[in-house]
């Protein structure tokens, strides 16, 4: 493989990867926790978009049990994140050929 050639391969990937890299910071992923009483939205970039709890989950007063609702909504939500971005980032680098590295 030439120079040029793979030149031109790192820059295609590099404009896919920059697209790839928008199109994660839009995704949303959202999970539940207790049977729906907690639900949770992650976002591509890391963050929670938004936390609700059911009314009737804060009625029962019971705090231990909604903090571990929250973990786990939560967590949940910030992993099917990750792994769609990561999906979504392996297809970019998918069919690359690097002489030598590969």
């Amino acid at each position: 493989m030439n120079i040029a050639k793979l030149m031109k391969q790192a820059q295609r990937m590099q404009a896919d990867m920059a697209k790839v890299q928008a199109e994660v910071a839009q995704l949303e992923q959202t999970a539940q926790a207790g049977g729906g009483a907690v639900t949770v939205t992650a976002l591509g970039n890391g963050t929670l978009k938004s936390v609700t709890i059911d009314k009737d989950l804060l009625a029962a007063g019971d705090a231990d049990m909604l903090q571990d609702m929250i973990l786990v909504a939560a967590n949940n939500a910030l992993e099917s994140v990750k792994k769609e971005a990561d999906a979504r980032m392996s297809g970019v680098t998918a069919g690359l050929q690097m002489p030598g590295l590969f």
